[in-house]
């Protein structure tokens, strides 16, 4: 007897469910129809940016290279000390 099937050779009741499962899971994940313009209008807000604020990511950009030593891919120059 292999795992998953009964004597009658049919598929067991919980292999059944787990491929229901995933059916339903992968059914739930499609999109039958495109978001329309007017339904993207506040995806495009500066509030809904992953920097809503500049200044302050700027600000955060600077003590993160200055604790850590190293400087590179934002235009950040200097050492550890934070002097620049």
């Amino acid at each position: 007897m292999t795992a998953g099937r009964s004597r009658s050779g049919a598929a067991s009741p919980g292999l059944r469910l787990a491929i229901a499962a995933v059916v339903l899971a992968l059914g739930g994940c499609a999109s039958f129809t495109p978001p329309q313009a007017w339904e993207k209008q506040y995806l495009a807000r500066p509030a809904m940016q992953f920097d809503a604020d500049k200044l302050d990511a700027k600000n955060v950009q600077h003590i993160y290279f200055s604790k850590e030593g190293s400087s590179g891919g934002y235009g950040v120059g200097g050492g550890g000390c934070g002097c620049n």
